[in-house]
């Protein structure tokens, strides 16, 4: 069974605990005009947009104040909660410590930890005083740290002791620009890692004593708000600028595609080093009101189904990876969880396998919500929605106000939308909208070629169906041309994933004298499955009888795990570059790296 034959989910709205926002897709769809959806913001009294003004403040102007912004879940089993009140006065202390410091609009605030509370005061408290924010993943490397407090010239650097003293002390004098380090934890630890420098802060000391109030200045929604770094295929990784504008797609996006609600409980898996976790899991949500769930603890299945239960998550956003984890294990883990409370689920960060969906409904009674964006489009483009039927494998519709299409390059250096469905190419879109990246740091000539003829060119293949759903095929540079057939790496992924043995797999394409490039597919296995002849033979035969011979991988190999980023995304340029012995490239957001 083909991607595209699998069972139609359909939708059934008398079923549904709440009334899904995005009910006449048709006709939101042709309404819909950004200019139109600026109500949607407050705007800032002193005039212009920021970001966290609309994330927390204005929710005290509404009478909103003591309704609870975050719950935080240490993994100590430690618990806090803070109201949109208690957030307002966090983040006007940050802000006026930074300006008593000295750090003005403009410069560059990074924030390297795991999913503590100040991490979020500290975002949203440096966007207030209109610096701009890097979040980076807690797991970093000197080396990734590095580069990237280099390219974004850091100004201030929010920590822990623990990580200071083991990633970035041994970088001061390769830094030297970085004028500040404020340290989170306890007093001795932040007093051993400081030793007399002062340069370096305690957090407690210094922001506890700022004064709760701070007035936002004028902001102008295209001043940057926000630096993403997403890894390069070669090379250094690259910088997206994202601007205080934004908050409005961030709004429209988790209004529509996460179908938030004022009450609802929402839960973002992802850690805000990745865009994901900063515009879903900060902005989106608490511009909508609603109570976000912050888990300190990394992935453990059994872990995540307490927190659903016990936390009562309404939404809940989280990553393929996580979601084949889980598959992995069965459904068994979720005996004895009350998740009635759950009415939405989504994911992203690659495309999510059509199993994955069908396993969501077997296993939790509804199925997962696909979508589709990059660090570089700010925000959700494509989304399966709350109201409408799913095909499993698909990324689903183009939100409103933003339009689609599938366009092939021209001779010419323009592009030619391609209006005949089933028909791969390039998914490109329409532009401007709001979330839009500004530019990549550094790099004006890099961005410049992202677009053309007024199109933004992702560098994705994908096609449309009759219906208007989009499908992904693959990143331009990962399809494989066999003997004159191109093959997209998904496909072939899902359909080894159909077997019951599979728990992962990722496919690349080999250099063959004759076809030009043969298929080879890399599986890991789920528990209980030994890796052996007998078995590669049986998959082999699998993928044949599924895709046909032309399609089927030549050859398998085991593993253990593949390599991914800290994002969820499997490698595959790095499971080529190995195998053909080429260079590697930039491995700074790589996670796991088991090369057996």
């Amino acid at each position: 069974m083909g991607m595209q034959s699998m069972p139609r989910i359909v939708k059934d709205l008398s079923a549904m605990p709440v009334r899904p926002h995005l009910l006449d897709y048709p006709r939101t769809v042709a309404d819909f005009n950004w200019q139109a959806t600026a109500p949607w913001l407050d705007g800032l009294p002193a005039g212009g947009i920021n970001i966290a003004y609309e994330a927390v403040d204005r929710h005290l102007a509404r009478g909103r104040g003591a309704r609870t912004a975050i719950r935080w879940r240490g993994k100590d089993g430690s618990r806090r909660d803070l109201s949109f009140a208690d957030l307002a006065q966090a983040t006007n202390r940050f802000a006026n410590a930074l300006s008593a410091l000295g750090v003005g609009p403009g410069e560059r605030v990074f924030v390297l930890m795991g999913r503590l509370p100040e991490l979020y005061m500290a975002v949203l408290g440096a966007l207030k005083a209109r610096c701009v924010v890097s979040p980076l993943f807690s797991a970093f490397g000197p080396e990734p740290i590095a580069t990237r407090a280099e390219m974004g010239d850091a100004r201030v650097m929010v920590t822990t002791p623990e990580l200071y003293m083991r990633k970035v002390k041994g970088l001061r004098e390769r830094l030297p620009g970085l004028r500040h380090v404020i340290l989170v934890g306890g007093a001795q630890a932040v007093a051993a890692a400081a030793a007399g420098d002062p340069s370096v802060h305690d957090w407690h000391t210094l922001v506890d004593a700022c004064s709760p109030d701070f007035t936002i200045a004028a902001t102008d929604p295209e001043s940057m708000a926000l630096l993403h770094f997403t890894s390069g295929t070669t090379g250094r990784p690259k910088g997206a600028v994202h601007v205080h504008g934004a908050v409005l797609a961030h709004a429209v996006t988790g209004y529509y595609a996460l179908d938030l609600h004022e009450d609802d409980v929402f839960w973002c898996t992802a850690d805000p080093g990745w865009v994901t976790g900063t515009s879903y899991g900060i902005i989106a949500p608490l511009v909508q009101g609603v109570t976000i769930v912050v888990v300190e603890a990394e992935f453990d299945a059994a872990t995540w189904y307490k927190v659903l239960a016990r936390e009562r998550v309404t939404v809940w956003y989280t990553a393929p990876t996580a979601i084949r984890m889980m598959m992995k294990l069965g459904t068994e883990a979720l005996r004895g969880h009350d998740l009635s409370a759950l009415r939405f689920m989504s994911s992203v960060g690659e495309p999510l396998n059509p199993e994955a969906v069908v396993w969501g409904q077997q296993a939790f009674g509804l199925p997962f919500h696909d979508n589709w964006w990059q660090t570089e489009t700010g925000g959700i483009m494509i989304a399966n929605f709350a109201a409408l039927d799913i095909l499993p494998g698909s990324m689903g519709k183009p939100l409103p106000g933003i339009t689609a299409a599938i366009v092939r390059r021209t001779e010419g250096g323009g592009v030619q939308p391609v209006d005949t469905p089933d028909t791969d190419g390039e998914l490109a879109l329409k532009t401007p909208w709001p979330s839009m990246m500004r530019g990549y740091l550094h790099e004006d000539e890099r961005y410049r070629k992202c677009f053309v003829d007024g199109w933004y060119l992702t560098g994705d293949l994908a096609h449309r169906d009759a219906q208007g759903y989009y499908w992904f095929v693959g990143r331009a540079d990962d399809v494989i041309k066999s003997s004159g057939h191109l093959i997209g790496p998904f496909e072939v992924e899902s359909a080894l994933m159909e077997h019951p043995a599979v728990a992962e797999a990722a496919v690349i394409g080999i250099p063959d004298a004759m076809a030009g490039e043969v298929v080879k597919a890399f599986v890991a296995l789920k528990p209980g499955f030994e890796a052996g002849e007998a078995l590669r033979r049986e998959l082999l035969g699998h993928a044949r009888k599924r895709l046909g011979a032309a399609v089927a991988p030549k050859d398998i190999e085991f593993r253990l795990n593949l390599p991914k980023t800290r994002s969820g995304k499997i490698m595959r340029r790095l499971l080529k570059a190995r195998e053909l012995g080429l260079p590697e490239g930039d491995l700074s957001t790589l996670e796991s790296d088991e090369k057996k």
